[in-house]
């Protein structure tokens, strides 16, 4: 029975986009079934304490979001922008349907998401706009059409509202977090460890911290 891992992400995300491919490639290897849940990020980063960009020192965001982009685009071989994208603060809802959707009709998630990672963190494409959208998912082999026609549905949207929920139940961090066996692997540097686990699995967590509400 192959393992299935449920892949929790924003559709803007640097680090989905710098761990896509490798993660495609460990499906691959291991054939694995991977179930794309894109979900709204912002919500999921509030709930685990983390600040919104405007929040952070300046510091913490060359290095985060600017140093450790550049390395690790560099250390996977990926062309990346040298600038926070134009439009990254622009909503997720159309992307994320046409991903939602792309996976109900059977077609090629895996490579939608890589060319709309890519087109975002390479070519600064505005995920809301719907030209851009549709170069995108021609380049992916898809016909845009469909999806760009019903990635708003209400069913659509209700798909990415409940993955929000969910990650948001599960107590997950951030994009990209990948769940393998109801146990989640934060960060595309994490990659490493969630390949390791299909062939060796961890044994499960005893680790116990006091309380934070007792600090």
């Amino acid at each position: 029975m192959p393992h299935r891992i449920e892949y929790f992400y924003s559709t803007h995300s640097a680090y989905a986009y710098l761990g896509s491919k490798r993660l495609g490639e460990i499906c691959a290897a291991h054939h694995c079934e991977l179930v794309h849940r894109p979900f709204l990020l912002s919500p999921v980063v509030e709930q685990a304490g983390g600040q919104p960009f405007a929040g952070r020192s300046q510091a913490h965001v060359d290095y985060f979001f600017g140093r450790e982009i550049e390395r690790w685009a560099a250390y996977r071989g990926l062309p990346i922008l040298d600038h926070r994208p134009t439009y990254h603060d622009n909503a997720l809802t159309l992307s994320s349907g046409m991903v939602i959707l792309a996976a109900q009709l059977g077609q090629d998630v895996d490579a939608l998401t890589n060319a709309l990672l890519q087109a975002h963190w390479r070519d600064d494409i505005d995920l809301m706009n719907q030209d851009n959208l549709s170069k995108a998912a021609q380049s992916a082999g898809l016909d845009p059409a469909p999806l760009l026609a019903g990635a708003m549905r209400p069913d659509v949207q209700q798909v990415l509202e409940d993955n929000t929920k969910a990650a948001l139940a599960m107590n997950l961090f951030g994009s990209p977090t990948y769940v393998l066996d109801g146990d989640p692997y934060y960060g595309q540097d994490h990659l490493e460890l969630l390949e390791h686990a299909l062939t060796h699995p961890f044994a499960r967590g005893r680790f116990n911290n006091p309380s934070v509400s007792d600090s």
